[in-house]
């Protein structure tokens, strides 16, 4: 049974293509620097919004028409599997993700839920034989359903830290008989409200302890997928404990963790704690956290997590600027943890969607090239701070200076001579190189 009837595989075609249902600028053959852009980009689909989200919305019922939703239990569940591979296939994608209760429905309790997830799994196996698509990496949801209602592993009872325990213990399982590159933990209600009724210091100590008993039995089975923290600074909790990197980073240092993860940065949650994207990205590549990506945008004038597709070319080539300078996402990928507008409900709106975003980082990988080719950035930010490669800049950055001689030495310095920062020259090179990169 076919579910895309109407779509033939997506191809290559050129900025000058008007087939709605081709690349114009996602070649996945074509090489950036010695890599081709499927092995740069590494493009994975999201199970949850491409195959489960419906349209609905705080306001509204939901408005997708997708054709799998005739069936219902474990039917539905395996009509998901025919289509998602249908789709992998046709967008020509190397990866998917999903939680667990994406693939498979919650029975009435762990063993049922478990058992569904064997019959999904087995499924999704035996189309991976025959499939290029490999899964980027699986997570266990442990937010949606009531038990969660005070977290996870930051809840206040501690059934439901075993319930999650079980959870992600079995998504470990999961991810080692599919190949999983990744194992993505994310907070999702790992935070407090207030802390009138919070004991924070044994929340955070508990988050801790579940991370470390989910390494131990990782190594115990031998699965040795890359594991993603996903930061998020609000929504659902007021306070979440995975605010940013920065807060991230510091939480996995305090419990010596830092060495057994990485993140996941999504764009959309970079700009909810305050960052820009490649903020984000930058402060991961610059301590060496840099795993994976969500690839998607949030809309600057709605101050929620609305996950759209990402079509911003600015943010695109920053961001892949980062990820180039980060020597690529190693095992990671970009995931478009994106979904359709709730008015775009067509099945071939899923297929627009993605080519919009495919193409957006294509652009944004080879401009990125270009400018670190030609090294207009770094040149910039080497200019900007020669004043610490010699004298008095170098003794502070080698450790060979103090307060004492920095106060002698300030005492004879008569007038500092300023540079402008020139920002809107920046800004206005970067412009240029957005417009050439596919001009020729």
């Amino acid at each position: 049974m076919t579910y895309f009837s109407t779509i033939k595989k997506i191809e290559f075609e050129g900025s000058s293509s008007t087939n709605p249902f081709a690349f114009k600028f996602y070649n996945p053959e074509e090489k950036i620097g010695d890599k081709t852009m499927e092995e740069i980009l590494r493009y994975g689909v999201s199970y949850w919004h491409t195959f489960r989200m419906d349209g609905s919305d705080p306001f509204g019922a939901g408005t997708m028409m997708r054709p799998w939703d005739k069936f219902s239990g474990m039917d539905l569940a395996k009509a998901r599997v025919d289509a998602s591979f249908e789709f992998y296939e046709k967008l020509d994608v190397p990866f998917f993700c999903f939680h667990d209760i994406d693939i498979a429905p919650e029975g009435a309790n762990l063993r049922e839920s478990n058992q569904n997830l064997d019959v999904i799994v087995s499924m999704i196996k035996d189309y991976m034989k025959d499939s290029k698509a490999k899964l980027l990496w699986n997570t266990a949801n442990n937010f949606t359903h009531p038990r969660f209602v005070h977290g996870a592993a930051t809840s206040s009872h501690a059934d439901v830290f075993a319930y999650s325990a079980a959870k992600v213990k079995k998504g470990l399982e999961i991810g080692k008989e599919l190949g999983a590159e990744n194992y993505v933990f994310w907070g999702g209600r790992e935070g407090y409200e207030t802390l009138l009724n919070t004991n924070m210091k044994l929340e955070l100590d508990n988050l801790a302890r579940f991370y470390t008993m989910a390494i131990d039995y990782a190594k115990e089975i031998g699965f040795d997928a890359q594991f993603l923290i996903e930061p998020k600074p609000k929504e659902p909790t007021t306070h979440q404990y995975d605010y940013d990197v920065a807060t991230a980073h510091a939480f996995l240092q305090n419990y010596g963790l830092e060495n057994h993860f990485k993140f996941n940065i999504e764009a959309n949650h970079a700009t909810l704690a305050g960052h820009t994207f490649e903020h984000e990205l930058h402060y991961a590549r610059i301590h060496n956290m840099l795993g994976s990506v969500d690839a998607n945008q949030g809309d600057p004038l709605i101050g929620w997590d609305t996950d759209e597709f990402p079509t911003d070319l600015w943010s695109t080539t920053l961001a892949m600027y980062e990820i180039l300078k980060n020597g690529g996402l190693g095992r990671g990928g970009l995931n478009f943890d994106a979904k359709v507008r709730r008015g775009s409900f067509e099945p071939e709106d899923l297929f627009h969607a993605h080519i919009a975003g495919m193409d957006a980082f294509a652009v944004g990988l080879r401009v990125a090239q270009n400018l670190i080719d030609d090294k207009v950035l770094e040149n910039i930010v080497e200019d900007r701070y020669q004043t610490f490669t010699s004298g008095v800049g170098l003794d502070i950055v080698q450790g060979k200076t103090n307060f004492r001689k920095l106060e002698a030495y300030a005492l004879g310095v008569t007038d500092i001579k300023q540079v402008s920062g020139r920002l809107e020259q920046i800004k206005a090179t970067i412009n240029q190189y957005l417009l050439k990169a596919f001009a020729d």
